[in-house]
């Protein structure tokens, strides 16, 4: 069964936005410069990299070879015309702990990169777009 989330974004000023998800957790997301949070296209990589850091921690756990250290570096190429894609990402997982096979550790990212991680299917997929306008009565 498909699973829908919302994420409502709020103009706080000019390029400033708060992100707020249906929990009421909250993010800056901020196109000013300077920027007092994440930029929206540095969001996206974040997201990618956390989404991949949380399968592998998980998967590596269920091998019972937790990691005792770890992070994710995740880096992106934009185009230079708009829109501005990232025309190429590069992610390095950098991990350490008592017991850990770089071979377990291998497949856990691969694990999370081509079955588990969304963000990272979300970037390789074809999406179905729906965008709608609303507008508000002068108040």
């Amino acid at each position: 069964m498909a699973t829908e989330k919302t994420i409502v974004i709020h103009q706080l000023c000019d390029k400033r936005f708060m992100a707020e998800n249906e929990a009421g957790d909250r993010s800056i997301i901020d196109g000013n410069d300077p920027a007092a949070g994440l930029r929206p296209m540095e969001m996206l990589l974040a997201a990618l990299g956390s989404c991949t850091a949380y399968d592998v921690v998980d998967i590596m756990k269920k091998k019972r070879t937790p990691l005792e250290y770890y992070r994710v570096e995740v880096s992106g190429v934009r185009a230079e015309k708009h829109p501005r894609r990232y025309t190429r990402i590069h992610v390095v997982h950098v991990g350490s702990g008592a017991g850990v096979e770089e071979k377990h550790f291998a497949h856990a990212v691969r694990l999370s990169h081509e079955k588990f991680c969304g963000a990272s299917a979300s970037l390789n997929a074809e999406i179905t777009w729906e965008v709608r306008l609303e507008t508000l009565p002068e108040q």
